[in-house]
Formats: C-alpha cells, sequence, structure tokens
C-alpha cells in the first residue's frame, strides 16, 4: 500500500556534521523523526569539558527525542528504542549495530554510505576513493545486514571527483548529495517504487539493467564479474609518504587525507604534514625523498619520477600555514 513520508515513523542514528545534513533534509521534509540516537557526550578542549554531538545539538535545538547509549546492547537503551516504535531506522556516520538494533522496526534500517557500493565497503569510502585517484565516486542508500556494507542497494547517485578535490571537498559535497538521495529513497520506500538491488549480483556482473548507471560506470557491471577495492580505517602507517611511489600516487595520498589526518613525511627529524601539493613531472636530479628548496618560494621533494610541491603544511610544534609563510620563518 502506497503511503506518504510522513507516515513513516523513523529513528535517526548519527553522530558527527556529515550525518546532520541528512537529519536536516529529513525535517524539512515533513518526515516523522520520533527519536535520534547519537554518541554520548565527550571531554574535549583544554578544559576537558563535556562536548555534545553535532546530531545531538541539532535534535535538541529541534525537539527530537534523543537517546546516547553507552553501549548498543544494552538491554535498557534498546527497550527505550523499542518504544519509539519505529517503522524504519536511518543510520548515517554511526556505529556498527547489533543484529537485534538494525533488525528491531518492521521496515528494516537504511544505511547512507559515501561510495558506490559494492565499491568501498568500509570506514573510509571517501579517503580511499581520492587516494586511488577516482574520476567518479557518490552515494548509496542501502538495507543492513549482518555482513558490513553488504546488504540490498536502494538507490544510488554520483558525482565527479576533480583532480585536485581533496577529501575534505568531497566530504561536505557529499554529505549534501546524501541528504537529497536519502529523502528521496524514503519516499520512494513509502510509495513502494524501490526495487532493492542485490551487491552479489553486480559482483557477479550478472545485475539486470535497472542496476543504476552510477552503479555500471563504477563497477563496469556487465557480462563479467566486478573487482572490489575496499576502504578499511586509515591507520598512521597509511599517512606515511612513500617517497618512491609516482608523483601521482603520492598526489593523491596527500589529497585523500586532507584536510584530517593529513599525509606526512620528516624534515629535519620532525614531522611534516602536508595538507596540499602540485606535480612536477621531470627527472628529479637530487636523490628520491630529498628536500630542495630556494628558501623563499618553493620546497619539494624528489620521486622517481618528478616532484612533489609542497603547498600547505604544518611542521610538527608549528601551526598549518602556506608554503612563503613557513619558508619566511624556517632555516635549513
Amino acid at each position: 500500500m502506497s503511503r506518504q513520508l510522513n507516515d513513516i515513523r523513523i529513528v535517526f542514528m548519527g553522530t558527527p556534521e556529515f550525518a546532520v545534513a541528512s537529519l536536516d533534509a529529513l525535517v524539512k521534509a515533513g518526515a516523522q523523526v520520533v527519536g535520534v540516537v547519537t554518541a554520548p557526550d565527550k571531554p574535549a578542549g583544554r578544559g576537558m569539558k563535556l562536548t555534545e554531538s553535532a546530531v545531538k545539538k541539532y535534535a535538541v535545538e529541534h525537539g527530537l527525542p534523543v537517546l546516547q547509549p553507552v553501549k548498543l546492547k544494552d538491554a535498557e537503551f534498546q527497550e527505550a528504542l523499542r518504544a519509539l516504535r519505529a517503522d524504519l531506522q536511518v543510520v548515517v556516520a554511526f556505529r556498527m549495530l547489533p543484529e537485534a538494533v538494525w533488525n528491531m522496526p518492521p521496515m528494516g534500517t537504511l544505511n547512507v554510505h559515501g561510495s558506490l557500493l559494492p565499491q568501498y565497503r568500509g570506514a573510509a569510502p571517501i579517503n580511499w576513493a581520492v587516494i586511488n585517484g577516482e574520476k567518479v565516486t557518490g552515494v548509496t542508500t542501502f538495507k543492513l545486514q549482518q555482513e558490513i556494507d553488504t546488504g540490498h542497494i536502494l538507490l544510488q547517485d554520483s558525482f565527479p571527483i576533480g583532480d585536485d578535490d581533496n577529501a575534505g571537498i568531497v566530504h561536505d559535497y557529499m554529505k549534501e548529495v546524501g541528504a537529497k538521495l536519502l529523502v528521496k529513497t524514503l519516499e520512494g520506500l513509502a510509495a513502494g517504487t524501490i526495487d532493492e538491488k542485490p551487491q552479489e549480483a553486480i559482483i557477479a556482473g550478472t545485475a539486470d539493467a535497472g542496476v543504476s548507471g552510477a552503479v555500471a560506470t563504477a563497477t563496469n557491471a556487465g557480462a563479467q564479474a566486478v573487482e572490489l577495492k575496499h576502504a578499511p580505517k586509515i591507520f598512521t602507517e597509511t599517512a606515511k609518504i612513500d617517497w618512491n611511489k609516482s608523483v601521482y600516487e603520492i598526489h593523491n595520498l596527500i589529497r585523500g587525507l586532507s584536510p584530517y589526518p593529513g599525509a606526512f613525511t620528516y624534515l629535519q627529524d620532525k614531522t611534516l604534514k602536508i595538507f596540499r601539493s602540485a606535480k612536477e613531472i621531470t627527472p628529479p636530479s637530487i636523490p628520491v625523498g630529498t628536500a630542495d628548496t630556494n628558501g623563499k618560494t618553493y620546497l619539494k621533494f624528489a620521486c622517481p619520477d618528478g616532484y612533489i610541491h609542497v603547498l600547505d603544511l604544518q611542521l610538527e610544534g608549528k601551526k598549518r600555514m602556506l608554503i612563503d609563510d613557513f619558508l619566511r620563518g624556517f632555516r635549513f
């Protein structure tokens, strides 16, 4: 039976600013958000003052009931969640849910993921898409099931990644694209017009023509099986620059880890984070990994096929600054 968006009782789950865009889109679309689940308040800043999550701040400002469980398996939390009588749960940038939680509402739990699934399953899809030099990425809405990021696809939307876009730029654009796609997905679920697509069919290359162009572009879905790219959590070792790699690979690593956590190398035994770079493709005249500078306008590191010019950086113990400002105060 066809329904309207405001006929569905929705519990929203999310924590950071990225999730606020989706929650705001639901509220503005007239969705019936009966509760919000977010992280507990945490100490932050020099005074270690308890700080609310971005999602909690929004929920309180808009009079939405808030639950802040420490443990999602806690019986008291699950009872409070069940009392909200949600038809559907929506998850955007939140913790991994136990089955007792994601399987609770009759319509299941919907997730907004920052990639064109089945590509880039995992914790850091935006970072890895940029690190790998992808020209296109997007957002997927899908139903949660046991294995992470493997549920049936509902809708997708894609957009280009510019050659010099960093993870921060992609993140900010993606949260708006994802918010719009979420509303469109919920309207389609209410109206009964969405056909769920199994990811296994896309991976096997047997997905029918109903799969979106975004999926086909990202996975080359068709007559052959798809090779999956993954998006694991970013660790310190991931962010360390290997100067033996190509200029393009290093440039993409810097973009993919900017503004956080920042790709890094070492300069005079101190950690040097690089947030923005430029490529110079020319045979290097100095050993790979060596820094070269005129002390005034440029600082560059040698790679096998050229140089990486540092444009925006932060040296250990110093504030972040542009290269001209850095060189005025640094002595080699």
